[in-house]
């Protein structure tokens, strides 16, 4: 993936993943594109680390990409770890991210094959783009009562991993695993002073006072900024609701967790799991259901 292409899709875009993710991210690709400073929207900036952009998953073992899911036992296993993305084109993670459009076609597939009997959700993803997330996570909240579906966390299922989660007629997390981060976060990379530094000059020809909101060239406007608020406010709130419909949960619950997360026991104590098991155990289990 060329890291322009890279970039568009990481700063100024809604991006439901957990913060700490989002800034090994940010680091490692701040050299490659040039960036010497970057400021979330709350105003605090995040230093470059010296760390380079890993390929977890690229080869792992099994990763055949022309295989959408595993069947075990009748269970179908839906791989959802690393980073997630709207559009991938692969039916199973590479390079350290997994595609919404994989997902959905593994889990329609599933729900499709008579040999399947119940599918599990095999969950290890800080999160990623909202881009995509909630009309899967929908998709998959009304396949519920097809086929028994479960969500094995292992380890981590924060942000959009754990929206996917939710959707899930069963969630599972490990003692020392996470669930939670419903929120919402964007980053804005203000580049004015270091082109000043450089003697640079950006002037910008626009048709629209807005259409330059959020260019890096610029600083980010008070006017700017409470515009992307509102739409993050918007985004934030489709989360909450979301979450609360799939967990029968109280919305004013849910966004009280401020977008934390929370270990093993205390996200079940939480309402946002049901049973902390290792993922071994809890196949077991689904595989007992059936009989």
């Amino acid at each position: 993936m060329q890291f322009a292409h890279l970039a568009q899709r990481l700063f100024n875009v809604p991006l439901a993943i957990h913060p700490g993710k989002a800034e090994v991210v940010m680091a490692a690709l701040s050299e490659r594109l040039g960036i010497s400073r970057i400021v979330r929207m709350d105003g605090h900036a995040i230093q470059p680390m010296a760390s380079a952009w890993d390929d977890e998953g690229f080869n792992a073992p099994g990763n055949n990409p022309r295989a959408g899911y595993d069947l075990v036992a009748g269970v179908a296993v839906i791989q959802v770890s690393g980073t997630l993305v709207q559009k991938l084109g692969t039916l199973r993670p590479y390079s350290g991210m997994t595609g919404y459009d994989g997902i959905r076609q593994n889990l329609l597939m599933a729900v499709s094959n008579p040999d399947v009997k119940a599918i599990v959700l095999d969950i290890d993803s800080p999160g990623g783009e909202v881009a995509g997330c909630f009309d899967l996570v929908d998709t998959i909240y009304r396949a519920r009562g097809s086929k028994p579906i479960w969500a094995i966390v292992d380890e981590m299922a924060f942000s959009a991993g754990y929206a996917i989660a939710s959707a899930a007629d069963h969630i599972t997390v490990p003692r020392t695993g996470g669930t939670g981060s419903v929120g919402v976060i964007a980053m804005h990379v203000d580049w004015s002073q270091a082109l000043t530094d450089a003697g640079l000059k950006v002037t910008f020809i626009t048709f629209g006072d807005r259409k330059a909101d959020g260019a890096a060239e610029l600083p980010l406007s008070s006017e700017a900024l409470a515009r992307f608020q509102a739409d993050m406010n918007t985004m934030g709130e489709l989360f909450v609701s979301t979450v609360a419909r799939n967990r029968s949960l109280d919305p004013e619950k849910v966004r009280a967790t401020q977008a934390s997360t929370y270990l093993g026991t205390t996200g079940v104590e939480m309402g946002l799991a049901d049973a902390v098991m290792a993922p071994d155990a809890a196949f077991r289990a689904l595989v007992e259901t059936l009989g």
